[in-house]
């Protein structure tokens, strides 16, 4: 049996390459290996999102982590859950609304990174960034900042991603591997990660 497929770069869960964003930033194929598997850090915000679909995550959520947990690990994949993968495939509570097309960009309402903590992490050292929402960005975003500092740095994303709740807040490692699409933006995005205990989540 062989079938035929198309699909978009960025739907389902899939990685945002820094080209994506900014010109001349690595492509789908060109994000080295080191920075899509390593020890993933999980900065937990769901009881503070889920009361704010438009929260924008801020740098105090990433003091909040390092008191608790110690610095943020040079190379780490940092993976955020604002507990909305529970809502996916229903459109009005995942994205905010189920209509489509260019009318439907202003009621699209989802938290996201604050470009100040995507400031924050970019001079951290890290490899990528995760998150179970449709953008790293939140849904009312109109410039896309977290975007364009994250990939201005090279610094990819992982979009769409789903039982970031079943992940330890440090400790998993994470192998997050895309299509590897010749001068792709993007690409769909298989990631698992392995905890501690020896369990495999995907």
């Amino acid at each position: 049996t062989a079938y035929e497929i198309t699909t978009a770069e960025h739907g389902g869960t899939h990685l945002d390459a820094p080209r994506h964003f900014v010109e001349g930033r690595q492509t789908a194929d060109q994000i080295p290996l080191e920075h899509l598997i390593g020890p993933a850090i999980v900065v937990r915000v769901s009881a503070t999102a889920e009361k704010n679909s438009d929260y924008q995550i801020s740098v105090k959520d990433l003091d909040a982590w390092e008191e608790n947990y110690g610095p943020i690990p040079d190379g780490a994949i940092v993976l955020f859950d604002t507990g909305f993968a529970k809502y996916y495939p229903d459109r009005n509570r995942y994205m905010g609304t189920d209509e489509r097309g260019p009318d439907a960009v202003a009621k699209l309402h989802f938290p996201g990174i604050h470009p100040d903590a995507a400031r924050h992490l970019a001079g951290r050292g890290i490899h990528a960034v995760g998150i179970d929402t449709p953008s790293i960005d939140y849904g009312q975003s109109k410039k896309f900042m977290t975007h364009r500092i994250l990939f201005e740095r090279n610094i990819p994303g992982f979009e769409n991603l789903a039982n970031l709740d079943q992940l330890p807040e440090q400790g998993a490692f994470v192998v997050a591997l895309p299509m590897k699409i010749e001068g792709g933006s993007g690409g769909p995005l298989r990631i698992v990660a392995f905890v501690p205990d020896g369990r495999t989540e995907d």
